[in-house]
């Protein structure tokens, strides 16, 4: 069974959780992992996208959305379709509302919650969930 990773954020916009989702990007590719974010749809992915590219001026974290022709060889793939088959060394960070299908192939998988009324109410159906799967579900809260 997977670990699930709970990062619960005291913010309401999309502008702080894609922040966190880039921060907690570049911490999981420096300990040697791929990463895949799975987003509800390209627009979300293009949004993320965006925000890696900017969110330090002194970092770059390789990465590439899912319809380009890098996806497979950069260490951080964004997409909004099925879910990449993950190798050992591949987590999931999920910024789709749903639990996407093929969960059960990542070891590692990081939810990030907002205070935003919609996040809570997807979000809580989703710790729900993985707990009724048999994942194990750690909570982070932060700041």
């Amino acid at each position: 069974m997977a670990r699930i990773d709970f990062y619960i954020l005291p913010d309401t916009t999309l502008e702080a959780r894609l922040q966190f989702a880039c921060k907690l990007a570049e911490t999981i590719w420096r300990k040697g992992y791929r990463l895949h974010l799975h987003c509800e749809d390209k627009a979300l992915a293009e949004q993320a996208d965006a925000a890696l590219w900017n969110f330090r001026p002194d970092a770059y974290l390789p990465h590439a959305l899912e319809d380009s022709e890098m996806a497979a060889s950069v260490p951080i793939s964004l997409g909004w379709q099925q879910l990449p088959v993950p190798t050992e060394e591949t987590a999931l960070l999920n910024l789709h509302p749903d639990i996407p299908d093929g969960v059960e192939h990542y070891a590692r998988i990081a939810e990030i919650i907002n205070q935003h009324q919609q996040v809570l109410v997807a979000k809580r159906a989703c710790w729900q969930r993985y707990k009724e799967m048999g994942h194990e579900v750690v909570p982070h809260k932060l700041g």
